[in-house]
């Protein structure tokens, strides 16, 4: 039986390469007090994908360090990704005293959401985590942190939440003082629930933007499946549909790099906000 093509997109169980090559994730761990554990496609990806950016990068910076010049076109291609990370995300967004604190974690942020929408393109039927909304849940939780703790840290708790509270004055009765207070209140309830929905707004953005990529790509493909037994028919439909195909995975390469590049871009935006209100 002919298995969907959606499973393409979708986290599970098992990892569906071919019609005829099914490779089952381990079985579920039972942790006490939790429960059953299972790993699944989606999390051995995003194993995968760490792995691939420590043994990339780690050799990578060893030379840096060392005083190594960039020698060959992937070492110049990686190093040129970081520097574009550094001089056109952080350095507008955090400026020149910041960049160098965060810029690690932008890098690592960046690479790896490439890294799992890259993955998504190779066919194996890797598919890409970043289609789940799940993990896209959780890297913006983790952008959530970042626009909190850092500046939490810089300017301390009292400083932080003052500078979310909006000084208002319409005048010195008691009254206009109370329209003032309610109004300087509503703009910080605001503000805090702001920050929920920007970093809500960057999963909902990676998860749609990739998944929907995919999808097209399926469907597509779904196409090659629902002509079978017809060769006439077959033969035409498969030739556009691998050409259609191969046209638009060209586009979710670019797409690939892009939402990368916003998620990180509007991280370092949010994070820059937080850590200098005055601007």
């Amino acid at each position: 039986m002919a298995h969907s093509p959606f499973e393409h997109v979708q986290d599970g169980k098992e990892w569906v390469i071919f019609e005829w090559l099914k490779v089952p994730m381990p079985p579920p761990i039972h942790i006490p007090l939790y429960g059953d554990f299972q790993i699944t496609r989606f999390m051995l990806l995003e194993a995968i994908a760490a792995v691939l950016l420590i043994a990339i990068f780690v050799p990578l910076a060893r030379r840096a360090s060392a005083g190594g010049l960039p020698r060959g076109p992937f070492w110049n291609a990686f190093e040129g990704l970081l520097t574009f990370v550094r001089d056109e995300i952080a350095k507008p967004n955090l400026g020149e005293h910041d960049t160098d604190r965060f810029v690690p974690f932008l890098w690592t942020l960046f690479l790896f959401i490439l890294f799992l929408n890259l993955l998504g393109l190779l066919p194996l039927g890797f598919g890409s985590p970043t289609a789940s909304i799940w993990v896209t849940g959780a890297l913006a939780v983790v952008a959530f942190a970042m626009l909190h703790v850092p500046a939490i840290v810089k300017m301390g708790p009292i400083h932080y939440l003052k500078s979310l509270w909006p000084h208002i004055e319409i005048g010195e009765s008691w009254f206009a003082r109370i329209v003032g207070f309610d109004i300087s209140l509503g703009i910080f309830v605001i503000e805090l629930a702001g920050t929920v929905i920007k970093s809500g707004v960057l999963a909902i953005r990676l998860f749609a933007n990739m998944f929907a990529g995919h999808t097209v790509l399926a469907v597509i493909l779904g196409f090659i499946l629902l002509a079978a037994g017809n060769f006439v028919v077959w033969a035409p439909v498969t030739a556009a549909s691998v050409i259609a195909v191969a046209a638009l995975s060209l586009l979710e390469l670019f797409v690939a790099f892009l939402q990368a590049y916003i998620f990180v871009f509007l991280t370092a935006l949010f994070m820059g906000m937080s850590l200098h209100p005055a601007h």
